[in-house]
């Protein structure tokens, strides 16, 4: 029977309906006299011709083990399925793949997880308050004057365990399928940039450490106060140490600029995170990988200028679903 599908047995079926003999019907088909005989038991004694349940193999947990299961996951979702199989009370004999079909029947399946800034109560109530404060903010008459700034760091080489390579049994180690990586990525090159529904900043290579003073001698005066001209315009900066101390503060009241309120701990509502990683993809994508710090400085630089200008203001348009986000997230981390 497992030789004839289903349309082939309405087809045999048919044909003994007609008169024609099990054994010609046989011989078509390539199948014994038996299985058309069989076929028509089955079919007068269930009115089909589908297969028979069968009993299949005994599960090997009971609902009690498979409640707790998942209950413990539910639980702790890092928990490892082996760890669960030494938990399960009582004698067993269970394997961590069956542990992990449970998981699967309940819609539990091993994911990579998202990676967050830790959020404490504080900074959750931070991020709930700012979002209500800009709910009614829209494009058209806010978001579209603020400049999004920030910093990123690229690495000359970055390894995320991503990436593949195709090769035959036994050459893992062979030269052409080594990936071969420097110690702590090769190190890589410091950037500052900023975004706006108009325009954009050019991309600026900070050198060492970024100080308060630095930050204001090297980037906002010759850099940031241009963007901010406008007497509408709005400054947006993390809380970062540089950006919130005395003398950068100090500069920017000086120089009359407005400057955006920033929850702490939220990268996710700033739009030019994606764009840093937009970035990083358009370089990573080049035929030649940069080979030393200066060239990576150089491809980040022509990929900045080369970013559609639509590409910006697509994600500045987002800022509204952004605070309705955070607001329903009840301030822990978002989607963005």
């Amino acid at each position: 029977m497992a030789r004839l599908s289903r349309e082939d047995r309405q087809i045999a079926l048919g044909r003994l309906q007609a008169g024609q003999s099990p054994s010609a019907i046989a011989r078509h088909f390539h199948v014994s006299q038996s299985t058309i005989s069989r076929l028509w038991v089955r079919f007068q004694a269930t009115g089909s011709v589908a297969d028979l349940p069968r009993a299949g193999r005994p599960r090997a947990t009971t609902a009690a083990h498979d409640r707790f299961i998942r209950l413990r996951h539910l639980r702790n979702r890092f928990l490892s399925a082996s760890s669960s199989v030494q938990a399960l009370p009582g004698p067993h004999r269970l394997s961590d793949q069956t542990v992990r079909n449970r998981l699967h029947e309940a819609g539990l399946r091993a994911r990579r997880p998202h990676r967050g800034a830790v959020l404490t109560r504080r900074h959750r109530q931070n991020r709930v308050q700012w979002g209500n404060q800009h709910l009614r903010w829209t494009v058209r008459n806010h978001w579209r004057h603020v400049w999004f700034s920030d910093e990123s760091y690229f690495l000359l080489q970055r390894h995320d365990g991503r990436r593949r390579v195709y090769r035959r049994v036994n050459e893992r180690y062979a030269p052409k399928c080594v990936d071969e990586a420097p110690v702590h990525g090769g190190g890589g090159v410091i950037v500052w940039g900023a975004i706006n529904t108009a325009g954009r900043s050019t991309l600026v290579h900070v050198q060492g450490r970024i100080t308060a003073q630095r930050y204001v001698e090297e980037i906002l005066h010759p850099h940031a106060l241009p963007l901010l001209a406008d007497q509408d315009a709005i400054f947006q900066q993390d809380n970062a140490r540089p950006h919130t101390a005395r003398l950068t503060t100090q500069f920017l009241a000086d120089h009359h600029v407005q400057v955006l309120p920033w929850p702490s701990m939220s990268p996710d509502m700033n739009p030019i995170e994606h764009l840093w990683d937009e970035l990083d993809r358009r370089v990573r994508r080049r035929e030649e990988a940069p080979a030393n710090h200066r060239d990576l400085l150089q491809a980040l630089q022509e990929e900045w200028d080369t970013i559609p200008q639509q590409d910006i203001r697509h994600l500045i348009q987002s800022m509204p679903r952004r605070c309705r986000a955070v607001v329903a997230a009840q301030g822990s981390h978002t989607p963005y």
